[in-house]
């Protein structure tokens, strides 16, 4: 165990320098940058290595899988779980008793359910807004590709601002996969516009988080505005195969 500890908590420290570097780079300091690190598809004592190298925040996409590990390694209290995948509406119940933070929220009825079971449950859960800003049949989240229609959003967006057990921080996405880093920087730039579009045309909102960026492309995450990265094999290494096709 030692030595798996050892191992993430070198590649982890090489990416927190690598995050320092590029908000450096952007002007920003190291303290805006969250780093959100993937366990999704790893097996427990991977996520529980995580944390005794260093990690506050794991990020998991399949909603049992990651209640599992949740309330095995329940000991570290100081962790915050983020739901960073697609969630179905049955599986909301799960996401609104368990997890921390939910950077997935693709739909309104996605957002009345979890608001229903997070309350039921008296929670409160922090979310952001999925947004599809490159217009890929494949994603999930609001359609925002075109921005010249970017105002049809607010309608939905103002309908959750108004749940009471939702907590609005600020949006989501994921762009198309690309041959290289660079390929991404034009749609995180998007995203930065279509928060700042958005943050004018609903001045009640609460919208400063931006989670974007993944082991491939987090430096430009980075130095484009993101808030968070999320970041998994270049810490954790390869998923388990296993895992991903159960």
């Amino acid at each position: 165990m030692n030595e798996l500890v050892n191992s993430i908590r070198e590649r982890f420290l090489v990416t927190q320098d690598k995050i320092a570097s590029a908000a450096k780079r952007s002007g920003r300091s190291l303290d805006a940058v969250k780093l959100v690190v993937v366990t999704k598809s790893q097996p427990v004592e991977v996520a529980q290595a995580a944390i005794e190298a260093g990690a506050v925040f794991l990020g998991e996409n399949y909603a049992e899988e990651g209640v599992t590990k949740i309330q095995l390694l329940q000991n570290y209290s100081a962790v915050e779980w983020h739901m960073i995948g697609h969630v179905q509406s049955r599986k909301a119940p799960l996401v609104a008793g368990h997890f921390n933070f939910m950077h997935s929220l693709d739909s309104l009825k996605l957002a009345k359910k979890l608001d229903r079971f997070c309350g039921e449950a008296g929670r409160i859960l922090p979310v952001l807004l999925e947004m599809n800003v490159g217009g890929e049949d494949s994603k999930g989240g609001w359609e925002a590709s075109d921005e010249s229609r970017w105002a049809e959003l607010t309608g939905e967006i103002s309908e959750i601002l108004t749940m009471p057990n939702l907590q609005v921080r600020g949006l989501m996405s994921m762009p198309p996969i690309g041959n290289a880093a660079e390929s991404s920087r034009p749609y995180f730039q998007k995203v930065k516009r279509l928060q700042d579009f958005l943050l004018k045309q609903l001045p009640q909102a609460e919208l400063s988080e931006l989670s974007m960026g993944t082991s491939s492309d987090y430096e430009v995450a980075v130095e484009e505005g993101a808030t968070y990265v999320r970041v998994g094999t270049a810490i954790v290494g390869p998923r388990s195969y296993a895992a991903e096709n159960k």
